[in-house]
């Protein structure tokens, strides 16, 4: 059981950068047991937004690759406590919606996959970045 951010749910659903899909794609061969908050839903749906206005994506692709994303998280979506996001957004300076997901890890007492260094660097207790965890056999 890991918690992932919505950056490697990207990486495994949207085709692009090779190098991140393919450490996405280990990270879920490894542990397919993924969890977030439900804050990844608003998240990923601002990511296609963006590779739709860049034409990057059709929007029927985007319409399948939502669909897809959310029958993996389907009963893996989780409601974060505001004490605990605001609590640790006090100890750092990552933002409220980082924190979420350093909150749900805390939570399950699991480890947060993510691509972000700024997350990794203030809470390496809790989190890994992506490409060190899909290489740990």
């Amino acid at each position: 059981m890991i918690v992932v951010d919505t950056n490697v749910l990207a990486y495994l659903f949207i085709p692009g950068n090779e190098v991140y899909t393919s450490a996405a794609r280990s990270a879920y061969c490894k542990d397919p047991d993924w969890y977030a908050p439900y804050l990844w839903r608003s998240e990923f749906r601002n990511i296609l937004a963006l590779y739709l206005r860049q034409g990057l994506l059709t929007y029927d692709i985007a319409l399948s690759v939502m669909r897809e994303a959310e029958s993996l998280m389907q009963l893996r979506e989780y409601r974060v406590p505001s004490l605990d996001v605001l609590s640790l957004v006090s100890q750092s300076t990552c933002s409220a919606y980082d924190c979420e997901f350093v909150a749900l890890a805390r939570n399950f007492s699991t480890v947060l996959v993510t691509s972000d260094k700024k997350i990794v660097k203030q809470f390496p207790e809790n989190a890994v970045l992506l490409k060190d965890y899909s290489q740990v056999v």
